[in-house]
């Protein structure tokens, strides 16, 4: 990896990001209001479980999968995926922060560098861009290999739960690094991203002026079965908490 495509995805993954994700706690300020969650050992347990039963069995395979449609410029499982990933959200804040993030980010793309404008064009033809669509435009663009985009994608969504919980806990600063860091160590050693790698294997990446025509390319019917249908990000005391948080009397956040 390049030290400018390194650096790009540490943008991408930085909470400086502008794309508003400081306001949302994806259901953790309910967990806190329920008394799930209420100290550095519970909000361990809640991040790595939360991730691995929803973010890394859902979130972070359809991110792959929207990579590869942007890689072979198929505007129609671009679609798709982006469409599939608003229905899996279970609630109405759920489906608010991915559509407030997602608008955020695709207006966020357009200033960005190296963007082709035919991938533009097709973000503003989406009526409800997602974060993970964005996202992997902005890594297929950017030549980002896919096992760094989705570590950095699992990256960003735990780093703003930590960030939520030393808020909302609350949570010493000390203790949420602690708690970071433990979660790395127990994702590294489950393999949950280089077993998604070994089923989404690397390809070369071109830039995208020097790809070949549409034509060329292989149509989406002849890619290896990537089974994202199989995926799946049941999680419902997950669900019920986000669905209780909308009438939560006092909140400093807006999931």
């Amino acid at each position: 990896m390049s030290v400018l495509v390194r650096l790009r995805l540490l943008q991408l993954a930085s909470q400086a990001l502008p794309v508003g994700g400081f306001s949302y706690s994806h259901g953790l300020e309910s967990a806190v209001e329920a008394g799930v969650v209420h100290d550095e050992g519970s909000v361990a347990a809640w991040i790595f479980d939360v991730a691995r039963f929803s973010i890394v069995r859902f979130d972070v395979p359809l991110l792959l999968e929207c990579e590869r449609a942007w890689m072979a410029e198929d505007a129609g499982m671009v679609s798709r995926r982006n469409d599939e990933f608003l229905a899996s959200r279970e609630s109405a804040e759920f489906r608010g922060s991915a559509v407030q993030m997602g608008y955020s980010l695709r207006a966020l793309a357009a200033t960005l560098p190296d963007v082709p404008a035919r991938w533009l064009a097709l973000l503003e033809s989406l009526e409800e861009p997602t974060p993970p669509c964005v996202w992997a435009a902005l890594g297929a663009a950017w030549s980002i290999d896919r096992a760094d985009l989705a570590t950095a994608y699992l990256w960003s969504w735990m780093e703003n739960q930590v960030l939520a919980a030393v808020k909302s806990v609350p949570l010493g600063q000390s203790a949420g690094q602690r708690v970071l860091a433990g979660l790395s160590i127990r994702f590294a050693q489950a393999g949950a991203v280089s077993s998604l790698e070994a089923r989404l294997a690397p390809e070369a990446r071109p830039s995208p002026e020097a790809r070949p025509a549409p034509e060329a390319r292989p149509a989406p019917e002849a890619w290896p079965s990537r089974e994202v249908e199989q995926c799946s990000n049941f999680a419902p005391a997950l669900a019920l908490l986000s669905a209780r948080h909308e009438t939560q009397y006092s909140r400093l956040f807006r999931s």
